[in-house]
């Protein structure tokens, strides 16, 4: 029941506060008893449209954000709220015409707001231009840590390695306690095969800082290499109960490759060469996302064998996998994970497709594939049997 004595100020605040513990739908519910008493609020309809938003109800979330901007065209939260869900529509160059109307209206001094554009254009895929709404909240805000982390973020995924290192460690001077920006010096310290500075960084981490298992799996391997740990060492469990919370329920194919294991345990001592490559295959078809049928025990396949130094690039500078189902990617090394990634697990990061098929793997068959690059990914998967690398 409408509560009168509310202000439509009050309504917004409050359900401002309940979007930020993640209750969308008291939010939204609370948003709509408002409206019903002030329909012309455009702060209502700009929560509505954020609350919907975050449940990924797109059109809904455009409709409240467009009724927001009829009632005030220069409204900065609506603005910026109608073109990140344009996006979702496939409508980038509108989208952009809006950030840029933004700017042109002088709310570049508005820190909070660069970096929600900034941040909506990099998980759109456009670095460059959200690299330019991340430097705008650096200069009204030089001393935040969290644009300056931004910043390293989006040159590393313009492959800026040194300039992302030096924004990133920029934001840790600011706040050497900002551990999303110690985790992603980390990984970049191991993907530069540094690993000794990669173990000092990652060893100032806690569990609780990690929220994706790229990061966590590589302190386990570093720390196991270092001192000679075992598996279920005491030292490696809150990490691996870490890995446990981030992985979450198992999917279907979670469940197939639980099958596989058990049944590869149950064969290990008196399955033949053949049978164990049956195993592999299967894996490989998973590896390419295009889940097949078990395949027979006895059915008879051919090794594919390891790769070696003479498989370099080709003519045209493009290499070609094929996978034990009979698929075939072509493209540079990070293409064709990429391929592999978006034929699996469409949307997930990189890094964190190959680690997550390396976890899998490893699980399946105890066989470690590295995943901190594209071309050892491959190259270790072809080593594994699960795939080819003809050129």
């Amino acid at each position: 029941m409408p509560t009168p004595f509310l202000s439509s100020e009050e309504y917004d605040e409050r359900a401002h506060a309940l979007y930020d513990e993640g209750l969308y739908d008291d939010a939204l519910a609370l948003l709509r008893e408002g409206l019903a008493l002030y329909p012309d609020a455009v702060e209502l309809h700009v929560g509505v449209g954020y609350a919907r938003l975050a449940r990924e109800e797109f059109a809904w979330a455009r409709r409240a954000f467009e009724a927001a901007s009829v009632i005030d065209p220069e409204h900065e939260d609506a603005l910026a709220g109608l073109g990140e869900v344009l996006f979702k529509f496939g409508q980038a160059d509108a989208g952009l015409r809006i950030f840029e109307r933004i700017i042109e209206l002088g709310y570049d001094d508005d820190v909070e707001l660069m970096l929600q554009i900034g941040r909506a254009l990099f998980r759109e895929g456009y670095a460059d231009r959200a690299l330019e709404f991340f430097e705008r909240a650096v200069t009204h805000a030089p001393d935040s840590a969290e644009a300056a982390a931004c910043i390293g973020y989006a040159q590393h995924r313009l492959d800026h390695d040194d300039e992302a290192m030096q924004a990133l460690r920029h934001a840790l001077a600011l706040d050497p306690e900002f551990s999303e920006a110690r985790v992603y010096v980390a990984n970049l310290l191991y993907d530069a095969g540094d690993l000794d500075a990669a173990m000092a960084e990652f060893e100032k981490t806690t569990p609780e800082d990690h929220w994706d298992e790229l990061g966590i799996w590589r302190l386990i391997d570093l720390r196991k290499s270092a001192s000679a740990l075992a598996d279920d060492a005491p030292e490696l469990q809150p990490w691996q109960a870490r890995l446990v919370e981030l992985t979450g329920e198992p999917d279907p194919i979670d469940d197939m490759l639980d099958e596989i294991e058990q049944r590869m345990m149950e064969q290990e001592h008196g399955e033949d060469a053949s049978d164990a490559q049956d195993q592999l295959a299967t894996l490989g078809g998973l590896l390419s996302g295009l889940a097949q049928q078990h395949q027979d025990d006895d059915a008879p396949t051919e090794s594919l064998g390891s790769v070696s130094s003479s498989d370099v690039l080709a003519p045209n500078g493009l290499h070609r996998v094929v996978m034990r189902d009979g698929s075939a990617f072509e493209g540079t090394w990070e293409e064709i994970v990429e391929a592999l990634r978006d034929a699996r697990d469409a949307g997930r990061p990189l890094d964190e497709y190959m680690a997550l098929e390396a976890r899998r793997h490893y699980g399946a068959t105890g066989l470690r594939i590295a995943s901190h690059a594209p071309e050892v990914f491959l190259r270790e998967s072809a080593n594994a049997g699960l795939l080819r690398i003809e050129r």
